[in-house]
Formats: C-alpha cells, structure tokens, sequence
C-alpha cells in the first residue's frame, strides 16, 4: 500500500480518517487508548508542515440527525491535553474548512451526515474536494464500505495508508504468514454464528483453538453435554456439530464456573462438566481447564486471542479470563489481541504492556483473520 511517509506533505491539507469510537460517559472519554494510537500520525504530518483535518465516527446515530451523545466534541479536548496544543472543533466541516485557522481540526461525527454508511457518491466528492491528500489511519474501519474510507479516497489523488493501519496489518500478516509453530488461538463469544468463519480459519491454521463462553457452550451441547440453563445459541446446532467433528484441534473446558442466576452477586461453584444441574449456568471456565489451558500458552510461540472466556465484568466469574490473560502476557510467544471485550478485559487485568500486539480493531480485525478482502484497503493499493 502507498504509505504516508511517500507523499511530500509540506503546506498541503490533509484529511486523515482515524477511529476515534471511543467509549464517553457523561460528556467524558473513558478509554482513550485509539486517540493514543493516532498520535504519531498526528505528529509526523505537523512535523512535515501539513495542516489536519481528522475525520471520524461515533457509535451508530440516525444519519442527518445531530445527537449529543455521539458527538466527537469531548474527544477534542481530550486530544488538545495529549498533543499539548490547540486542536479545534468544526461541527459543518463538509461545508468547508478553514485551513488556515489552526494546524489541526477534527471534525464532527461523519456519521451525522446522510449517505456515509452507504457510500453516497455526492457525499464521497464533498469530501474529496476538502484537502489535498487523504489518510487513512483507521484500521478498525476497513471492513466498511463507506463514503469517508472508500468512495472519497478514489476521487483524491494522493491517499494512502497512515502508520497505524500499516502496522496492524503488519501484526496480522506475521500471525497469518509468518507463524512459529505452536500456534494456539483463544476465542471467546456468546454466538458460534458471528465467528464460524473465524473459527474454521483458525482451526485450520492453529495447534489449538481454545474456545470459550457462549460459544464454547454451544459446542458442548453439540457434542452431548448437557449445559443446564447456559447460553447456547441452537440454531447453529448443525454448525457446532460440524466444528466438533472436523477439528479435534478445539479445545474445550472439562470443567467450569456455574451460577443459578446471571447477576453481580451470584455466587459460582466449580463443577465437572458432567455435573452440571437442570438450573445452572456456565459462566466461566474452572481450575483443571484453566491449568490445562494456561500450559498449552505457555508452550506456545505464536497466540491470537479475540473475546473474554467467561463473564469477566462480574467479579466471581472473571478468573478465566484474567488466568487466560495473564498465560498469554507471561508466555514467550507473540501475541496478538484484539476486540472491544479483550481489549476491555486486557485493560482490566492491567496486560497491555505484555500483549506483543493489542489491535484498535473489532469487526476488521476478525474478518482480516477470516481472510476476507476489506474494503477500505483496496483504494490504497
């Protein structure tokens, strides 16, 4: 891909797709870790004499309707007390910007504006006409086919890809193209049907798949086990079925955590999986699983992990997870993590700094793994 340290960036205008989908309670941002990964970005184009336009969305509002809660203004404020300088706020930049009132602006949510998610090509043109050259530094958004990551980027001569978006991808490719052998996987979920295509990909190129939460439960039921009142999703039956069957690299619990209730209070008590009563719940993985799991990541040499193993947000049920973490962050291996619930997990658990690689990305990251083409790629080639 063009990379932006070929482009000549002195005096020109330059519009950078970042993600700043950042969490923010009551008008404040809680997790700023993706407005920390733009940071270099930022710095090398003001250092090459550019002026910046950073362009975004938040959360899903209705499109063409303003919403409070999903606007970008906080993250301005946030970005100002990280870069250590001004950075304005333009709420109708697609009418045009003022480049020459300050060296960086972020724009208000692209979301606000009708035709994004749908790739409007009046709207891809408003954008284009805005600058001179055009970054794309928000991996977590590949997987979208929208005005401001692929229809705009066509019409501007000079696009190319921003540091972050390369070097995630360059984690990826090392999982998928470079692996040491033994790889092992850990996927966590509540659907076997938002990550067949994850977890066929992985089966194939791993030593082991260790699958947790609902997941995990459906594949038990699939296999025979009876789960109790655990989330299962039935309608991949078929689907589990076939997992078990074709990959006896998956490794599930032989035992685990169950509640009566689902709630912050409920106590859990470890049990054999085949000990499970009429009104459990599985919430989390038990202590032979965990030492059986925790040995296969610790010999490992390469290790992917995507989603939390049991309900870590409830403190009883967040051993699993944690241990899991923990084996991963303490293991030789390279590791590679990624998804809103690891990412919140890692956090948690305070395992960033030992993560070889912690993606910005969710959906991208997943369906990059899948082998899938992402759409916001193909324009920078």
């Amino acid at each position: 891909m063009r990379s932006l340290f070929d482009l000549n960036l002195s005096g020109k205008r330059a519009l950078v797709r970042v993600d700043f989908n950042v969490p923010i309670v009551d008008g404040r941002v809680t997790d700023d870790f993706r407005i920390k990964a733009c940071l270099p970005t930022i710095k090398y184009l003001l250092d090459e004499g550019a002026s910046i336009a950073l362009i975004s969305h938040l959360g899903r509002p209705i499109e063409g309707k303003f919403e409070e809660k999903y606007s970008l203004r906080p993250v301005a404020e946030v970005l100002s007390n990280l870069l250590e300088t001004k950075v304005g706020f333009e709420t109708n930049w697609i009418n045009g910007l003022d480049w020459g009132e300050t060296r960086i602006t972020l724009c208000e949510n692209v979301r606000f504006l009708k035709g994004e998610s749908s790739n409007n090509p009046d709207l891809s043109k408003r954008i284009a006409r805005l600058c001179d050259v055009y970054v794309n530094d928000a991996f977590a958004t590949a997987h979208r086919d929208h005005a401001s990551t692929v229809g705009a980027v066509s019409l501007i001569d000079q696009s190319c890809a921003g540091p972050l978006l390369i070097a995630e991808i360059k984690a990826l490719d090392r999982i998928i193209n470079k692996t040491k052998k033994p790889i092992v996987a850990v996927v966590g979920g509540s659907k076997v049907s938002t990550k067949i295509d994850l977890l066929e990909n992985l089966a194939l190129k791993t030593d082991h798949l260790i699958v947790g939460g609902g997941i995990a439960n459906s594949l038990l039921s699939a296999r025979g086990t009876y789960v109790g009142n655990s989330l299962i999703e039935e309608k991949s039956e078929d689907t589990a079925k076939r997992l078990i069957q074709d990959y006896p690299n998956i490794i599930l619990p032989e035992d685990v955590v169950c509640a009566k209730t689902f709630s912050q209070s409920a106590s859990g008590e470890a049990k054999a999986i085949d000990a499970i009563e009429k009104d459990d719940q599985i919430l989390d993985f038990g202590p032979n699983s965990l030492k059986q799991m925790s040995g296969l990541i610790s010999s490992a040499e390469t290790i992917i992990w995507n989603g939390p193993v049991g309900v870590f947000e409830f403190r009883n049920f967040e051993t699993g997870t944690r241990t899991i973490g923990e084996s991963i962050a303490n293991s030789k291996a390279y590791s590679v993590a990624g998804g809103g619930d690891t990412v919140a997990a890692i956090n948690k658990f305070n395992l960033r700094s030992k993560i070889s690689y912690v993606s910005t990305a969710g959906g991208a990251f997943l369906e990059y793994l899948e082998g899938r083409k992402l759409p916001a790629l193909m324009p920078l080639l």
